[in-house]
Formats: structure tokens, C-alpha cells, sequence
């Protein structure tokens, strides 16, 4: 099947206005990421996170609401510990962290859950029913889990740079990271507004929108270069706008299809994965955009304002007359 086969959509003279979309979702959040900074999750900073099924045997007991195990915590000098609800509402299966606190905090929380929710926990093993995992993380470990994920963004789109420079160009090479780097702080400045957790996961998210985000710009690449070997009389500006409107219809096909897993995932893999799924959600829209109003776009106001078109034209095109030899 194939669509939109035909457009002339005129994606390099309507680049200013995609360049001023761009800096209408960039400056809020980093605004936010600068004031307020990110709600790092205890796997980056000292804290425990507690997940515990208080689900009681007795079928007559109603099910525990996080009110009343909020209220319970914070008669015990435990104001500032988080709870999410995870699973069915009525599963009394919760997620408790608190950041800073010490060791041995997580064994004291769970004592005092067994010491006020009676119902809930008699004729159950507490270490193996009740708690389902406990994980206390050190300064020093958060400190060094957050310099490896920082690292790991930062190789990648180094690695990535020097595989188009080879591919392609150097100025194709940087277009695409700068494109990237838009996804990547776009996402980080969504989370800083809102507010929501900076976890592993969000990690293993952004570093999969960088590769969803470099492949689809790569296939628009790869077009450019092919259209400039057929195409070399007519003017760069109308050869990259043909080959981004000749590669939309494939964009938007795997675009879609990932998007229908992803809202799957969203609305139904419940609040475990609620997070990972929005982040991706949101990175493969600002991918899809980034690729096709960013990426290839910078790249031409690289030549109007270097005059350096027709070298690095005559470049790209010999690597792929050269390539199909």
C-alpha cells in the first residue's frame, strides 16, 4: 500500500515556522529543567522504593485506599514519601519511595504497615507476600547511575555523527544530531514541567527515540543523495524538498504503526510502564517532526549562509555515484 505518493508540500520555504515551533517547545522546558530542575527517581538519587501488595485474604475487608496508607505514613514522620497505585484500582497494590532517607528506612515502613493494616497482612508472609521488592539506593550509587545514563546519551550521538560524516557529510552529520538533541531536551523539558520522574526506564526510552529519530532521518538522507546524482540541475533547495515529500508516505506508514503499539501500550500496560510509554509517545512525534522540518532544513541554511553548496554537493554525490559503483 502506498501513500501520499504525490505531495509537494513545501517543507524548505515553510522552515522558519517549523524553526519557531521547535523553540516554542524547547525554552519552557528548559526554563523549567534550569529553575526547577528534574524529579530524579530514587535509582538516580539516596532513597528506598517499596512495592507491596496489601490485597487481604479476608474477601469482607474493602480494599486499602492510598489515602489511608498516605495518612499512616505521615503520622509516622513520613510526609515526604511518594505512593502510586499500580495495577487494578481495587488491587491495594502499591509503589512507595522516599528520597534522602537512611538506611534501613525500608524495613521501618514496613513494619509500620504491619502494625496499623492488621487485616491486611494476617495469615500472609510478610517478606514474601507483602513485600514484593525493596530497593535502597545509596549517594554515591544515584550519583553514578546519573553520570553512566548522562554518558550514555552523549557516546551515542557522538557515534552517530562520526557514521554519517562517513556516510554522507560532516554538515549532514551535525544537522542530524542537532535534530536529535531537539527530541532529546524536548522530552527532558515535558518531564521537568510536569514534573514527573526521571527514571531508568525514561533513560532506555530517550536513548530509543535517538535511534527511531536517526533511522528516519537517514532514509530522508539517503534519498537527497540519490535525488542529487539524478537530479543535478536543478536547485538544492528543490531537490531536498522532493526528496522529503518522495519519503513521506513511508514516514508516516511507520510512524503510524509504531504509534498504534505505543497508545497500546499507554492505555492498556497500566502505570508501571505509564511513564516509558508517554515518553516514547512524545518522541516519536517530535522524531517524525525533527527529521523531516529540522534535520534537512539545517542543512540547507548551512549552504545559503556558507556558500559552500556546490563542493559539498559535488562530495555527497561522488560518495554515491561511488557507492553504486
Amino acid at each position: 500500500m502506498r501513500l501520499l505518493t504525490n505531495t509537494h508540500i513545501p517543507f524548505v520555504k515553510i522552515r522558519f515556522y517549523a524553526y519557531a515551533l521547535s523553540l516554542l517547545l524547547l525554552i519552557p522546558g528548559l526554563i523549567f529543567i534550569f529553575a526547577k530542575g528534574l524529579n530524579w527517581s530514587v535509582d538516580f538519587t539516596s532513597g528506598v522504593a517499596i512495592e507491596v501488595n496489601m490485597t487481604p485474604l479476608d474477601k469482607t475487608v474493602p480494599p486499602l485506599h492510598i489515602d489511608q496508607l498516605r495518612d499512616v505514613l505521615e503520622k509516622n514522620n513520613f510526609e515526604d514519601v511518594e505512593i502510586q497505585s499500580m495495577g487494578a484500582a481495587n488491587s491495594s497494590h502499591f509503589l512507595i519511595k522516599g528520597k534522602g532517607t537512611k538506611q534501613g528506612t525500608g524495613d521501618k515502613i514496613v513494619q509500620i504497615l504491619a502494625q496499623n493494616f492488621t487485616k491486611y497482612v494476617e495469615g500472609r508472609n510478610l517478606d514474601k507476600d507483602i513485600v514484593l521488592q525493596i530497593d535502597e539506593v545509596g549517594p554515591k550509587v544515584g550519583d553514578e547511575l546519573r553520570r553512566q545514563a548522562t554518558w550514555a546519551v552523549l557516546v551515542s550521538l557522538i557515534l552517530m555523527i562520526i557514521y554519517i560524516w562517513i556516510r554522507f557529510e560532516l554538515t549532514f552529520g551535525i544537522a542530524a544530531i542537532i535534530a536529535i538533541f531537539h527530541d532529546v531536551l524536548c522530552i527532558i523539558g515535558i518531564f521537568a514541567i510536569t514534573g514527573k520522574e526521571m527514571t531508568v526506564q525514561i533513560i532506555a526510552a530517550l536513548l530509543t527515540i535517538v535511534g527511531y529519530s536517526i533511522n528516519d532521518t537517514i532514509v530522508i538522507y539517503d534519498r537527497i543523495r540519490e535525488d542529487l546524482r539524478i537530479y543535478r540541475k536543478d536547485s538544492y533547495e528543490v531537490v531536498f524538498n522532493n526528496a522529503m515529500n518522495k519519503t513521506l508516505g513511508r514516514t508516516i506508514v511507520t510512524g503510524g504503526a509504531t504509534l498504534l503499539a505505543l497508545l497500546s501500550l499507554y492505555i492498556f500496560g497500566g502505570s508501571v510502564i505509564h511513564d516509558f510509554a508517554f515518553a516514547m509517545l512524545i518522541g516519536l512525534i517530535l522524531g517524525t517532526y525533527s527529521s523531516i522540518f529540522v534535520a534537512s532544513n539545517l542543512v540547507v541554511d548551512y549552504y545559503h549562509l556558507t556558500n559552500q553548496e556546490k563542493s559539498s554537493l559535488q562530495t555527497l554525490t561522488s560518495k554515491s555515484t561511488t557507492k553504486k559503483r
